[in-house]
């Protein structure tokens, strides 16, 4: 052994040709990748294994983590160096997001093998050469399951200050019927300032059953602490919120916009966009209360509808001005989540018609599982000082609501007591 641990070079083909049963190119493989891995690391934390250097090492291993690597010897299982702090470490000739298209070829081959695929999926298995038999295709879905059924289940800790819901119409396989089933996503941003995925389901119809379900599984992993969720006007969703959360719900704004061009003439649609962008970017809550009444003024004659749909919608679509300024840009509609949305829907696309719900769950799960670890590796979503601030904001709020209550309580009081000397009387 080499003093810091690893096999050398001649050691390991030694090793290699001297196991009768060897696979001399596969195993060759295996320790050059080991050997890469382990290099890779040691630059990246400046310490070699096993090394004391307290000076330059700015974090310890931990471990190793298993992941399987398909490669032109055969699949290789590998054994990835996890690190105790800092970004962690991804092999660089890894492709990122192959997980993601394993799960599409997957989808793809079980619509193939169960015969409900279209011209579609026909043509994608003949360019990838994805043909398998059904036990094959099993195999596969079945080690993607587990990994995709961990991470929906896992336990949620500390807690999540913002929550974004959104749901996407997909086209899923039920017997003889092709139905529309929506695919719910719920993304938050951690205490720590990360954003995270949290939650992904596959549903019927978006009713407030629905979503009251959902938000019950949220809670029984552990969600807690959620101070404002954010989404579109799904049906049944704003009451589900109220019943299962209990806090303020925001509906994204840019939705509203969209929404609002259905509700007036082609040639109205810029006046309608830039009066309600002026709302939505004003300086203060109380600024933008006296925009939407402006608005409200300037549209009634030409755009009844619009201004009575805004004036229905102001607390809905003011609520982000409640909180820190800093995040009124990421809190007032859903569009950070707009690429999530993107690649998600760029598979979908290729499949086309799902077999099953599970196997929509399966691609949207892998590309769910891989755009959480790079927000967690990445920078911070929402910085440690705004969310300080929201952290004194609802204290104040707390105090607030404390001294509000005890006020209404002790007019209730004070207005019995009018009344008891009042019957005296």
């Amino acid at each position: 052994m080499a003093e810091n641990g690893r096999m050398t070079a001649e050691q390991a083909v030694d090793k290699i040709l001297g196991s009768e049963h060897a696979d001399v190119i596969r195993e060759s493989v295996r320790f050059m990748v080991a050997e890469l891995m382990e290099a890779e690391v040691s630059a990246l934390i400046g310490a070699e294994l096993g090394e004391r250097a307290p000076e330059r090492r700015s974090s310890q291993r931990n471990g190793y983590r298993e992941r399987g690597w398909d490669t032109r010897v055969g699949e290789l299982e590998l054994a990835i160096p996890r690190l105790r702090s800092g970004p962690g470490y991804f092999p660089g000739f890894l492709e990122p997001r192959r997980r993601a298209e394993q799960a599409l070829v997957a989808v793809v081959q079980e619509a193939y093998v169960n015969g409900v695929s279209t011209r579609k999926v026909d043509r994608v298995v003949e360019q990838l050469g994805v043909r398998m038999t059904k036990d094959q295709v099993s195999r596969l879905c079945q080690r993607l399951d587990e990994q995709v059924a961990a991470f929906r289940e896992r336990p949620l800790e500390g807690g999540h200050p913002y929550l974004w819901l959104d749901a996407k119409q997909e086209k899923v396989r039920d017997g003889a019927h092709v139905v529309s089933k929506a695919v719910v996503i719920a993304y938050a941003v951690h205490e720590t300032g990360r954003r995270e995925v949290i939650g992904l389901d596959v549903g019927e119809i978006e009713s407030e059953a629905f979503w009251r379900e959902f938000l019950r599984s949220l809670r029984r992993r552990g969600l807690d602490g959620v101070r404002l969720c954010v989404s579109d006007a799904h049906e049944g969703l704003k009451n589900a919120i109220a019943r299962v959360l209990g806090c303020p719900w925001q509906r994204c704004t840019v939705h509203f916009v969209r929404d609002m061009h259905q509700h007036c003439r082609p040639s109205q649609r810029a006046l309608v966009s830039a009066a309600l962008r002026e709302v939505f970017n004003a300086d203060s809550y109380d600024q933008a209360r006296e925009r939407v009444g402006t608005v409200i003024e300037q549209l009634e004659p030409t755009a009844t509808k619009v201004a009575e749909l805004l004036a229905d919608a102001e607390p809905d679509l003011l609520a982000f001005y409640r909180f820190p300024p800093e995040h009124w840009t990421k809190l007032r509609s859903t569009n950070p989540l707009e690429r999530v949305n993107r690649e998600i829907g760029r598979r979908t696309d290729v499949v086309g018609i799902f077999p099953n719900d599970a196997s929509l769950i399966r691609l949207a799960g892998m590309l769910l599982i891989e755009q959480n670890d790079e927000w967690l590796v990445g920078r911070r979503y929402l910085s440690h000082e705004s969310l300080a601030a929201l952290a004194v904001q609802g204290t104040e709020l707390s105090a607030r609501a404390v001294l509000e209550t005890e006020q209404s309580q002790s007019e209730k009081e004070t207005e019995t007591a009018k009344e008891t000397t009042a019957l005296a009387a």
